[in-house]
């Protein structure tokens, strides 16, 4: 039985899957929130809740699912979900596509730490937040995206200063491209040698998790592959 529970977001997709594996191979007790319809992508081991992470009543009930099983508390939040849209020029992108952007990455990060946060501080415990090399090396073409992302970062980074007095710790970690088929597909030329594994950022995910980081609260950790 696992002693340990932790709500993982954007479980079904290219990286949120690779995570989801390593928690479970390492006796965490994992609590998806998926999409209705999803449960098939899933990876074998974790509790699916169906829910919309826009929604402040679906996320409660989703984070209560993992915090109510006796002999395993909740201990960790790994905030995967978001997406990625290209928006052209800042004066050519509409106001309504670059919100957008805040709601699909920003929302959820938001809604779901902030309703984990009370067990969390019922015994310690890590929220890791996923941004993007982007937030701190922005290109041309993709402002609501960039914005959104640094946006999760600064949140991250205020959680870790506003909750290190109750014991919970909070990190960030900033991937490059990932090697997942959706990048490949959309970047048929690029050499995805250079790219990041799943695998490779799950267990960074992990370590941030865990007690072997007990000292790290606010970090932000590059994982870039060779790219």
């Amino acid at each position: 039985m696992a002693e340990r529970s932790v709500v993982i977001t954007g479980g079904t997709g290219g990286l949120g899957a690779a995570v989801v594996r390593t928690f479970v191979t390492d006796g965490w007790r994992v609590v998806a929130p998926i999409r209705p319809g999803s449960a098939d992508r899933l990876p074998a081991g974790a509790v699916a809740v169906e829910a919309d992470l826009t929604s402040p009543e679906d996320v409660r009930t989703a984070v209560a699912a993992a915090a109510g099983t006796p002999g395993a508390p909740l201990r960790a939040v790994i905030n995967l979900v978001g997406g990625y849209a290209a928006s052209g020029p800042v004066h050519t992108t509409g106001v309504d596509d670059f919100e957008a952007m805040l709601r699909v990455n920003l929302r959820p990060t938001y809604l779901v730490t902030a309703a984990a946060l009370p067990h969390l501080m019922d015994g310690g415990g890590s929220v890791v937040c996923v941004s993007s090399r982007a937030a701190v090396a922005p290109f041309p073409g993709a402002a609501g995206y960039i914005t959104a992302k640094a946006a999760v970062l600064a949140f991250a980074n205020a959680v870790a200063a506003e909750y290190r007095p109750h014991g919970v710790r909070c990190n960030t970690v900033l991937p490059s491209i990932i090697d997942t088929p959706a990048n490949r597909a959309a970047q048929p030329s690029a050499d995805p040698s250079r790219w990041v594994s799943p695998d490779e950022i799950a267990r960074v995910i992990r370590f941030l998790a865990g007690d072997a980081s007990a000292p790290t609260s606010g970090a932000t950790v590059p994982v870039y592959g060779r790219a």
